[in-house]
Parts: structure tokens; sequence; C-alpha cells
């Protein structure tokens, strides 16, 4: 076997490591209905962040709710701080970014979980 070729099957299986390990963390995720969202939020234990474009929130958006953007979320994570102790449930347009933004607060320490569906269910379930 030439050493290109073990360069090749070496990145190879990195690239499947971390692929697996990825979607492990995703599968381990908390996820919530936008109705089970709805419930938490009445009891005040819950904070809502927005992960989706300025764009997207200016056309809707859930009272209350934190906005960061998904590619500022590490740049911005300090401002998050303040709810350290309180479970953070990240929502998009549909469910697949703040997927992402949940992991993302997963490894840096916070309480995250995902609402699945995002907007687009909570809009269809008449939560607005």
């Amino acid at each position: 076997m030439e050493t290109s070729q073990i360069i090749l099957y070496g990145l190879a299986a990195l690239l499947l490591f971390l692929y697996i390990k990825r979607m492990l963390l995703l599968r381990s995720l908390k996820k919530y209905t936008p109705a089970e969202v709805a419930e938490k939020l009445k009891g005040n234990s819950i904070v809502l962040l927005d992960v989706r474009t300025t764009d997207e929130r200016s056309r809707s958006s859930i009272k209350g709710s934190v906005h960061i953007p998904l590619h500022e979320l590490r740049r911005r994570e300090k401002e998050l701080e303040k709810y350290k102790s309180r479970e953070i449930v990240c929502y998009c347009a549909t469910g697949s970014r703040s997927g992402s933004a949940a992991a993302t607060l997963t490894k840096l320490g916070y309480n995250a979980a995902n609402m699945k569906g995002g907007m687009a269910e909570w809009n269809l379930s008449g939560l607005n």
C-alpha cells in the first residue's frame, strides 16, 4: 500500500469517526415539541434561544426569546452565561440549525435542548 493511500484511508476514518460522534451527540440531545416548550414557558423554567438569521427573526419570533444567530453563537456565547443555571431551548426555522446550536451549547457546559420542527411546527401548532 502506498503512503498516499494510507493517508487517504486515515482521513476517511477520521471523517467517519467525527460524523458518528456528531450523530451520537445530536441523538442524545433533549428534544421538545412546540407544545412542550409552550408549557415550559408558562413556568418560566427555560430560556428560548432563536438561532435563525436576523432577517428570519424580523418576520416572526417567539415572544421573550433571546436572539443569537447560529453563525455567531461561539463568538457571543458569553451573553448566555447569565442563563447557565437554566435550560436553554434552541429553535430555528425547522429544527435543524437549532440541533447544532444545542449540541454546541452542550459541549460548552450548558443545559441545552432543541425544539423539534422549529418555527414551522410552532406556527402549525397555533402557538403564536
